[in-house]
């Protein structure tokens, strides 16, 4: 079996096909998804030693026809995108539209939004089914898959970790960034959706386990330096620093513990 990595409304998906279908790196294909047929551009493809139960299955390979259906598709969820927003001022909603995608075969409109109440949109559904004559699904969504779904670049300099790769989003703590010695500073802890940084969460394993066998900050601790209280920890380092009664700052590892 092959792997297929595609890229479906701005989302890196993984569909299973058949190894010995002749299928290439930039190929388009047609696959069938959960809530109907969907048109995908292959990315990557991976081997695997066995069928594994995916959320996409591959239907068959694009041909010039379906690719100016999803063109045309795309130019008009873009002019649903628009009548949406209109509708969603017109009723006075409190909600920040992020998308709109038709499932290739149409049976499906779906829109993305952000909002920090429960809004109740029935009625705004209603009015969009009696517009396009589709299945409507009005989909909330948080302000970290916003971020997912508009891309950029991170502090990092690099593609945000939730657009290039992660699947689902993991919890994350400042407690995490406190073990790894990391200033406090919004602008430094924080991603461009406003929340922690996923990549905090990466390395909080490593730092927890080096950290149980360093001294206790605020500790009183004797060395062959001197005495002091531990000040501050490396735990990747497996140094301390501990700050003696006179006010200085010595630098410590465990093989100076006496």
């Amino acid at each position: 079996m092959n792997n297929i990595i595609a890229n479906l409304n701005n989302e890196r998906i993984n569909i299973n096909c058949d190894k010995s279908l002749d299928i290439k790196k930039g190929d388009s294909i047609i696959i069938q998804s959960k809530i109907g047929l969907e048109y995908v551009r292959v990315e990557k493809i991976l081997n695997v030693s066995k069928k594994n139960k995916y959320q996409y299955e591959f239907v068959r390979l694009a041909t010039k026809e379906d690719e100016k259906k999803y063109k045309k598709n795309y130019i008009e969820a873009q002019k649903a995108f628009i009548k949406c927003r209109e509708l969603i001022v017109k009723n006075k909603l409190s909600m920040k539209l992020i998308s709109s995608n038709y499932t290739f075969d149409k049976e499906q409109l779906i829109f993305k939004f952000i909002s920090d109440d429960r809004v109740d949109f029935r009625k705004l559904a209603k009015d969009l089914a009696n517009i396009y004559k589709t299945r409507i699904e009005l989909r909330q969504i948080g302000v970290r898959d916003q971020a997912k779904e508009i891309g950029g670049c991170g502090q990092c300099g690099r593609e945000l970790c939730c657009k290039g790769f992660l699947k689902e989003f993991n919890s994350v703590s400042i407690n995490m960034a406190k073990n790894q010695n990391i200033a406090l500073n919004p602008t430094k802890i924080n991603g461009v959706c406003g929340r922690l940084l996923c990549c905090l969460k990466y390395e909080d394993d490593i730092y927890k386990e080096g950290r149980k066998s360093m001294p206790k900050v605020g500790k009183e601790i004797r060395t062959k330096k001197g005495i002091g209280k531990v000040h501050s920890i490396n735990p990747l380092k497996k140094t301390f620093n501990i700050l003696t009664e006179d006010k200085n700052i010595i630098e410590c590892d465990l093989n100076d513990c006496a």
